[in-house]
């Protein structure tokens, strides 16, 4: 009886190896890295702020496409495939295009 459960968890553990590796790498925080954009501000707050507000923008631009109205800007980079405007904001802050004022 012992043999049969020792076989079984072999099994199961099989399937989720293979299972796992159906699911594509994570996106976002970790594409850029941490440490990259904290090279681009004073600290980890500034740069939720800075990010947040950007993808706002980004996200109210996407919105007002659709009725004609641009009152925002555009991304600045090609976004990927579905990718959200935080992804989006990440990778412009990544490469230098964004100013920002802290205060």
């Amino acid at each position: 009886m012992l043999v049969t459960n020792v076989t079984n968890v072999n099994s199961v553990s099989n399937d989720i190896a293979i299972t796992e590796a159906v699911f594509d790498d994570p996106i976002g925080i970790t594409a850029p890295p941490i440490d990259e954009l904290l090279d681009k501000v004073s600290s980890k707050y500034a740069l939720v702020i800075f990010a947040a507000k950007r993808a706002r923008q980004i996200n109210s631009y996407f919105q007002q496409a659709d009725e004609g109205v641009f009152e925002f800007v555009g991304p600045l980079i090609e976004p990927e495939n579905q990718e959200k405007p935080l992804s989006i904001a990440l990778r412009e802050i990544n490469k230098g295009m964004l100013d920002h004022e802290e205060g």
